[in-house]
């Protein structure tokens, strides 16, 4: 009888290599990361990465797929905020925060340069910005009615400059250095209505961040 696949261990081993391979083209390139390195940073042998992924293209196109349902959840766990303006100063700290990451910054890097050469991989990060991008309009919009947010901004063309944003969070990022506080003020400063002057509350996280620094 043919033994069957266990599929934790199959989720397990495909995150490792997922994880691994993030990392390393983040920090390498992908051009200067093997398939052999990605392997060994996993724990796995470099024919099982074959298993569960057709090439190093694949692999690569793969971690950006991660962030489709990532942002569907994001989305969806804020668009019923009951302070639309509060949500969308959350949802795009979620979004960034993982430029702290010490390779993050390569990744975005390496995902620009790749983009216009793989019709996959744009279509696959095309979508992923949709569902960014029609969220914070519809919690935007949602805001203008509230009188939270300036009317005289346009719920798409705003939700496009925060995604933006937020992508330059990820090119700008350097070490022990966390562009959250200033990406919220930026935001805050950028949504509010004409006459105002409104500071976003900061996390405890975020506090010992500016805390810290010189």
């Amino acid at each position: 009888m043919p033994r069957t696949a266990d599929p934790t261990l199959h989720a397990r081993r495909r995150e490792a290599i997922l994880a691994a391979a993030s990392r390393l083209f983040g920090v390498q390139g992908f051009e200067s990361t093997t398939v052999a390195q990605i392997a060994s940073a996993a724990g796995l042998s470099s024919g099982s990465v074959f298993y569960y992924f057709a090439d190093k293209q694949a692999l690569f196109r793969a971690v950006f797929e991660q962030d489709l349902p990532r942002a569907e959840a994001l989305i969806a766990r804020h668009e019923g905020a009951d302070d639309p303006l509060a949500a969308v100063l959350d949802a795009v700290t979620e979004l960034a925060a993982e430029a702290e990451d010490p390779g993050a910054s390569g990744m975005v890097v390496e995902l620009l340069r790749r983009i216009a050469h793989d019709a996959e991989l744009l279509d696959v990060v095309g979508r992923t910005s949709r569902v960014v991008r029609d969220g914070l309009a519809g919690l935007l919009a949602r805001g203008m009615e509230a009188g939270t947010v300036d009317p005289e901004l346009d719920p798409a063309e705003a939700a496009a400059w925060l995604e933006n944003v937020v992508d330059a969070a990820y090119l700008g990022a350097r070490p022990d250095h966390s562009p959250l506080p200033a990406l919220r003020r930026t935001v805050a400063r950028y949504l509010a209505p004409a006459g105002t002057d409104r500071e976003p509350a900061r996390t405890e996280q975020e506090s010992e961040n500016t805390d810290g620094q010189a």
